[in-house]
């Protein structure tokens, strides 16, 4: 009987595996709370020399993966990686969504889009077409001004104070896309859209009515505008949240205001519900109420 000799772990020693133990030693608790470990402290805490540990983080630095703080040399993890990880996400989300789409596409009659925000911009990554009479328009790629719409006002409903203050302070002054804009990236030049409206048809025109939209959208579960980015044009939106119970995008359903003004709360119930489904189903455990607070946790407005 031939007996298989027993066999040991193989130290992995590629350059590969040694980037990466840096990585997740700038992950860290200790690194998060002191904003930044120096070489010297890495080096101690992976068993390194210290020269070798330099030249790995001044490479990773250059690639974005990490970056150095020139105050105080201290290393983080870099901007690249989370656009990497914001990415992945965005494409699981957009694989997963279709399902969701269609549901509240056969259920209102009307087209349902999957929005991410990217800055002071709500990006749309993916339309489903109702496959009823009232078909509405495909977004899909097109970044419109958060502050306008539903979908901006869900995305960042889980925010801070101070969160929404600083991106308020940023971004309320963008300028809305104009009409031609809209055309090109939409319909093509020769069709046309509703008038934009002014800034006195806006809802939030200052930081205390933003706070206050919050809290409408925290304890009803999904947001609405009438009129404010189109005329014409009137929306629901509802977060979609990820196993942190963050919220990682939102589903809208954007229509005429013709067709769905007198049951706007109904469609915005059924995108709620729809959204909170999704949620479950990447892994979310608590509804948009229960985990919005003004103390909750910071993020990077990136998306």
């Amino acid at each position: 009987m031939v007996q298989t000799p027993s066999r040991t772990p193989r130290l992995n020693t590629s350059g590969l595996r040694r980037d990466l133990e840096l990585l997740e030693v700038l992950a860290t608790p200790e690194a998060l709370r002191l904003g930044g470990l120096g070489v010297s402290r890495v080096a101690e805490i992976t068993g390194r020399d210290k020269g070798q540990i330099s030249r790995t983080l001044a490479t990773l630095a250059e690639t974005g993966f990490v970056s150095r703080d020139p105050e105080n040399a201290k290393y983080v993890l870099g901007f690249q990686l989370y656009a990497l990880a914001a990415r992945t996400r965005e494409a699981r989300l957009v694989e997963q969504a279709g399902q969701f789409l269609r549901r509240v596409a056969n259920r209102t009659h009307e087209t349902a889009h999957l929005c991410v925000l990217r800055g002071g911009n709500v990006l749309t990554l993916k339309s489903e077409m109702s496959n009823q009479a009232f078909r509405g328009i495909g977004w899909e790629g097109v970044s419109v001004p958060a502050l306008r719409t539903s979908s901006g006002r869900a995305l960042i409903s889980d925010w801070t104070k101070e969160e929404l203050r600083d991106w308020y302070n940023e971004h309320s002054a963008d300028a809305l896309v104009t009409k031609r804009e809209l055309l090109n990236g939409i319909q093509g030049e020769n069709e046309a859209l509703g008038a934009l409206p002014d800034a006195k048809r806006s809802k939030i025109n200052t930081f205390d009515d933003l706070l206050q939209e919050i809290t409408n959208i925290r304890r009803q579960g999904y947001a609405v505008v009438d009129e404010e980015f189109e005329m014409g044009l009137v929306g629901a939106s509802a977060p979609i949240r990820d196993s942190s119970n963050r919220i990682v995008g939102v589903i809208n359903l954007s229509a005429p205001k013709t067709r769905i003004a007198p049951v706007l709360d109904q469609v915005g119930i059924v995108v709620r519900e729809v959204s909170e489904e999704f949620s479950r189903h990447l892994g979310a455990t608590a509804s948009l109420k229960a985990a919005s607070s003004p103390a909750g946790q910071s993020r990077s407005p990136q998306q």
